[in-house]
């Protein structure tokens, strides 16, 4: 039986209360959804990150023994993780997880698994962490949605699976003490009818969103330079690297706010190894996306000639 809740953010901060005391470190692996760092903080918990690198091969890596060297030096006992990690796009592999996994096993770690980007692998294979190994799963708090997917985040629903009985009735604990006991019937509804008769619709938007990746990769590489594309494996969310354009952080964002006239989301939110970096939503009309790289493309070529 799964747990529901108005959102998987709230869940993270249920979490956080149940599995962690004021003052306790958390983990993350920043650059990270930037509510996982702020669901930490604002509950009085450590903010510790495991840094993510990005590789020779433009995609990000996990280290793993600064992974279990935070773990023991910050004695943490909860671990947030993403996957598929958003924003670097990483789908990660049974392998990294496995090697996640007995690391978190063996120091007794408690892990939220964010899995709502789910539905959204365009390389590589979407492996839940709980199921990996038996071990996993009785650590393992899974969160899954249909809002990501199918656009229905104003319904207020996500799922979350825990098959330990004492985390789960730890995590019950916490709803109850937020007062809440019934959800929006609409989100109920929203969430079936998505999963029982939404799949012609899903893979129509799967394909859509394949082929604007890789209209922005083609796009960054063509016209945009010092500006390069991560390798992308998984989510809507593309991370654009513009650190070679020599720009700071403050006029990457005067230049992306004020000149292209756009909001996109400003790599500094995910964390210090952020900085010099850009989210974009490419799950959007391929006209939209073209106007925003334009933009982006526009403001650059006026930046470079003052």
């Amino acid at each position: 039986m799964a747990y529901q809740t108005p959102g998987v953010v709230f869940a993270l901060a249920m979490a956080v209360k149940a599995y962690s005391e004021p003052g306790d470190a958390v983990m993350l692996q920043q650059p990270v959804y930037y509510p996982f760092s702020e669901v930490i903080a604002d509950n009085g918990r450590k903010v510790v990150s495991n840094d993510l690198y990005k590789g020779d091969d433009n995609r990000y890596h996990i280290d793993l023994e600064d992974f279990e060297r935070k773990i023991v030096d910050n004695d943490v006992k909860l671990f947030l993780l993403c996957n598929p990690h958003n924003p670097v796009g990483r789908v990660w592999t049974k392998e990294e997880l496995t090697a996640m996994g007995d690391i978190l096993v063996k120091h007794h770690v408690t892990v939220v698994s964010d899995e709502i980007h789910e539905d959204f692998v365009f390389r590589g294979k979407h492996q839940v962490f709980a199921a990996i190994k038996e071990e996993f799963a009785q650590i393992s708090v899974t969160c899954t949605a249909p809002s990501k997917t199918f656009n229905i985040a104003s319904m207020m629903i996500s799922n979350i699976f825990i098959p330990n009985r004492e985390l789960k009735a730890k995590f019950r604990a916490q709803l109850d003490a937020a007062g809440i006991s019934q959800l929006n019937v609409l989100g109920l509804v929203a969430c079936e009818a998505a999963y029982a008769h939404g799949e012609e619709w899903y893979e129509a938007m799967h394909s859509y969103v394949a082929d604007n990746i890789a209209f922005t990769k083609e796009y960054v590489e063509t016209q945009l330079p010092g500006v390069s594309m991560v390798d992308h494996e998984g989510t809507y969310l593309v991370w654009l690297d513009f650190r070679e354009t020599g720009l700071s952080v403050d006029e990457l964002e005067d230049l992306i706010v004020h000149r292209a006239k756009l909001w996109l989301d400003s790599g500094k939110i995910f964390g210090d190894c952020g900085k010099g970096f850009q989210r974009i939503n490419v799950a959007c009309p391929r006209a939209t996306l073209q106007e925003a790289l334009d933009r982006i493309k526009t403001a650059l070529q006026e930046s470079e000639a003052q």
